[in-house]
């Protein structure tokens, strides 16, 4: 196992986070959940950058705070408020990482800051929010670590641009042991990219599910009040009053459009079962 967090508890004035989770080797696992929700407490933590009020968490097989630079060297991260001097230029930071770094590729960095487009002679302070987050990203893969922790690494980036960051996190996990952690608001790249996701929601986890389950067996049921009240609500798992009667998130599509054909069964992502997840009354 990767990464391990169980009954990992964090309070910051009226907010708590307190939640498992965990990441398997040959494995990408998404993170999805609200502004506030707790997902970068979490990452926070896994880096041993915040101290939990309790529980345990496991990164590499070690505790992230008792980690040796040799053991921190094996994980690459992305943090959304975390970056370098804006004053640095790609090769100034660059050097700090091949003197940071034994396994520094600074050679391959800079060439693949060059197929990015990013000048390497240029103060960062004069990137654009996307090249920021392309730069994030290179320095992330460009020490050859076994885990990358990533909280919202293609924000910023065009679709273009995202698809080839994506295709170069697909690259990484060619390598077998390899893991990523990683959490976005666009659905759409975690759908297309992740083995499993988890959902959290004012720092509890709601949902974690295989994503191939989610968009294969999940869906939505609308229906009036009279077809509600007649529902099997055996396979229901949350339901939400809507102005037309009401609506439900389910994990067997396929039962209820073979035997309530008269209501509607609409297919679902992460963001639907999300969105019901977060507002609907859980059964």
């Amino acid at each position: 196992m990767l990464v391990t967090l169980e009954n990992a508890k964090k309070s910051y004035g009226p907010f708590t986070l307190s939640c498992s989770l965990s990441l398997q080797e040959d494995r990408i696992t998404g993170l999805v959940g609200q502004n506030g929700a707790g997902k970068s407490t979490m990452f926070k933590a896994l880096l041993g950058l915040v101290r939990l009020d309790s529980g345990e968490v496991q990164v590499l097989g070690s505790h992230p705070e008792s980690m040796t630079a040799q053991e921190k060297n094996r994980i690459g991260a992305v943090l959304s408020d975390s970056e370098f001097s804006v004053y640095m230029t790609v090769k100034q930071i660059a050097s700090v990482m091949a003197a940071a770094y034994e396994n520094f590729d600074e050679p391959g960095f800079l060439s693949q800051c060059q197929e990015f487009q990013l000048p390497l002679d240029k103060k960062t302070k004069e990137f654009s929010t996307g090249m920021k987050a392309k730069l994030k990203v290179l320095l992330a893969l460009s020490h050859n670590a076994d885990l990358l922790i990533l909280d919202e690494p293609t924000a910023g980036l065009d679709v273009m641009a995202r698809d080839e960051i994506l295709d170069l996190l697909r690259g990484y996990m060619q390598t077998e042991g390899r893991g990523i952690l990683i959490s976005s608001h666009i659905s759409s790249d975690l759908e297309g990219l992740c083995d499993d996701i988890y959902m959290i929601h004012e720092g509890r986890i709601i949902l974690h599910e295989d994503t191939d389950v989610i968009l294969s067996n999940y869906g939505i049921l609308k229906m009036s009040e009279e077809e509600y009240a007649a529902l099997d609500k055996e396979y229901v798992l949350c339901v939400k009053k809507e102005s037309y009667g009401y609506s439900c998130l389910t994990k067997e599509r396929r039962f209820y459009q073979e035997n309530a054909p008269s209501i509607i069964v609409e297919q679902c992502g992460i963001d639907q079962a999300q969105i019901m997840l977060a507002g609907g009354k859980r059964k």
